[in-house]
C-alpha cells in the first residue's frame, strides 16, 4: 500500500467535514434570513422607512417591515396608520413566533381606542391581556375602554390592577374613582378620587365627583364647600350651583339657595336640562320664601324650555291663581297671624246681618285653624265651630272625624269645615247625618273674594 493513501483518506474526511459544516452554517443563515429577512434596525428613520415601504410593496405581510414601520408610526402617533399597520401584524403574528404578538395587539387596541373604534379596540386589548395579564398599559387601556362601554364592574377590576402597578398614574385613579361612583360605591370612590386630585389638582371633574360622594354619604358641609368652590367653573359651574342650591334649600337657607341657583343660571352655554332644573328649583326656593310672583315667572320659563316638566304645569296653574288673589295666598301660605286674621274676617261675614262674637281661635301647627263663635240672627242663635284647613289637596275622613269630635267637645250646635281643596267621598258620606257642612274651594273662593285683606278686623280679640 502506498504511504500516501492514509494521508489522502484523512484529507478527504476533513474536506467532507468542512463541507458539512459549511452547508450547515449556510442552512442556518438561510433559515434565519427566511424568518427575519435583512435587519432594518440600526439605520436612520428615512432609511428604515424607505426600506420597509419597498419590502411591503412586494410583500404586504412582511413581518419585519411591518414592525419597523409600526415603530416609526407609533413614535409619531399617527394613529390611523398605526391601527392599519398593527391590525395586519396582529393577524400574522399568531403563526409567527419571531413576531411580537403582544405589542402588535396592544398598539392596535390603543390606536383604535384613541380613534373611538371601541369594538376593534376591545378586540386588540383583550387578546393582548390573554398574553400578559399584569401589564400596566393593557390593564389601564382596557379598563378605560370598559368604563367607556359603561361596564363599570369590569372597569374597576382592571383599573385597580393598573393603579396598583403604578400608584402615581392619576388617570388610573381618576377613572377608578368615577367607576366606583357609577356603581354607588361612594366610600371606595372617595379614596381613589382624593389620590387622583392630589396628583392632578386641575382635575375638576374628579373634584366634583368627590363632592357628589360627600353629598351621598351625608357629609353635607364637605360637599357644600366643594360645590361652592366650583360654582364659578365655566364647565362644572352650573351643575355645582345646582347641587349647592339644593343643599341650602333643604337646610331652609332660602336666600343662599336663591343665590346659588342664580349664579348657575348666569353661566354661558348652560345645558338645557341643567338650566331647566336650576329654574325649577329656583321657583321652589321663591315659593318657600313666599315670593309667589317670582316663582310664577320661573315656572313659566321652565315650561317654555321643557313643556310638561315634572309637576311644573300644575304648580304654575296653582300659583298663578295665588299670585292674582292675595287672600288665597294668605289662606294657604301666609304667616300664622295673617291666617288667623283672615279666618276671623270670613267668620264675621259668613252669616250676613248676623251678630257675631268670636270666643276662641286655635291654630294647629299652621295646618288649620278652629274658630269658635256665637252667632245670633233674627231667626236663630247658636254656637258654631269653624275649621279652616290650609290645603289645596283632598281632605280625608280622618280630618273630618277629628273635627266632629271637636264640635262635640266645645258643645257647638253646628260645624263648618272649609278647605282650599276638596273633600273625599268618605268624608262627605261621614257628615251626611251630622250637623257639619263641608265647604270646598269654589265656595271658599267666593268668601275670600269679598274680603279686603288689607282691612282691619272690626272685632276685638277673642275672650
Amino acid at each position: 500500500m502506498s504511504p500516501f493513501v492514509p494521508i489522502v483518506a484523512v484529507v478527504i474526511v476533513l474536506a467532507f467535514a468542512l463541507v458539512l459544516l459549511a452547508t450547515a452554517s449556510a442552512g442556518k443563515k438561510r433559515a434565519k434570513g427566511g424568518a427575519r429577512g435583512r435587519k432594518l434596525g440600526g439605520k436612520d428613520r428615512n432609511q428604515v422607512l424607505k426600506e420597509a415601504n419597498r419590502r411591503l410593496a412586494s410583500n404586504p405581510k412582511d413581518g419585519e417591515a411591518l414592525q419597523a414601520l409600526g415603530d416609526i408610526l407609533w413614535d409619531e402617533q399617527d394613529m390611523e396608520r398605526v391601527a392599519k399597520t398593527y391590525e395586519v401584524l396582529s393577524e400574522i403574528s399568531v403563526a409567527s413566533s419571531h413576531l411580537d404578538e403582544f405589542t402588535a395587539n396592544l398598539r392596535y387596541g390603543i390606536a383604535c381606542l384613541r380613534l373611538s373604534r371601541l369594538d376593534e379596540a376591545y378586540k386588540g386589548l383583550a387578546v393582548a391581556r390573554t398574553i400578559k395579564q399584569d401589564n400596566f398599559d393593557v390593564n389601564f387601556n382596557l379598563g378605560f375602554l370598559e368604563y367607556q362601554r359603561k361596564q363599570y364592574d369590569k372597569a374597576i377590576i382592571l383599573l385597580k390592577q393598573s393603579s396598583q402597578a403604578n400608584p402615581e398614574h392619576s388617570l388610573s385613579l381618576r377613572y377608578l374613582g368615577h367607576a366606583y361612583v357609577k356603581t354607588h360605591a361612594y366610600k371606595e370612590a372617595l379614596g381613589a378620587l382624593r389620590r387622583a386630585v392630589d396628583l392632578d389638582p386641575e382635575d375638576k371633574e374628579s373634584l366634583f365627583a368627590m363632592a357628589e360622594c360627600f353629598y351621598e354619604l351625608g357629609n353635607l358641609d364637605q360637599s357644600l364647600k366643594i360645590f361652592t368652590h366650583l360654582r364659578a367653573d365655566p364647565v362644572l359651574g352650573p351643575q355645582s350651583a345646582l347641587f349647592a342650591g339644593t343643599v341650602h334649600l333643604n337646610q331652609n337657607f332660602i336666600d343662599k339657595a336663591v343665590q346659588d341657583f342664580e349664579i348657575g343660571l348666569k353661566h354661558q352655554d348652560v345645558k338645557v336640562d341643567v338650566a331647566v332644573e336650576l329654574k325649577y328649583r329656583l321657583a321652589a326656593a321663591f315659593l318657600k320664601g313666599n315670593e309667589i310672583g317670582k316663582a310664577v315667572s320661573c315656572l313659566s320659563e321652565v315650561l317654555t324650555l321643557a313643556p310638561n316638566y315634572k309637576d311644573a304645569p300644575l304648580l304654575l296653574a296653582r300659583y298663578r291663581e295665588l299670585n292674582s288673589n292675595r287672600n288665597l295666598q294668605v289662606f294657604l301660605m301666609g304667616a300664622t297671624s295673617e291666617f288667623a286674621t283672615l279666618c276671623r274676617k270670613v267668620v264675621i261675614q259668613f252669616f250676613p246681618k248676623a251678630k257675631v262674637k268670636i270666643t276662641d281661635i286655635q291654630v294647629q301647627k299652621n295646618d288649620y285653624a278652629d274658630v269658635l263663635a256665637e252667632i245670633e240672627t233674627s231667626k236663630w242663635s247658636d254656637v258654631v265651630l269653624f275649621r279652616f284647613i290650609r290645603s289645596q289637596g283632598t281632605v280625608g275622613e280622618l280630618m273630618v272625624r277629628d273635627f266632629h269630635a271637636r264640635v262635640k267637645d266645645v258643645k257647638a250646635g253646628k260645624g263648618l269645615c272649609l278647605s282650599g281643596g276638596t273633600f273625599s267621598d268618605e268624608a262627605k258620606k261621614f257628615v251626611e247625618a251630622r250637623l257639619i257642612d263641608l265647604i270646598e274651594k269654589p265656595a271658599l273662593m267666593n268668601l275670600l273674594n269679598v274680603i279686603d285683606s288689607r282691612m282691619k278686623t272690626p272685632l276685638a280679640d277673642p275672650e
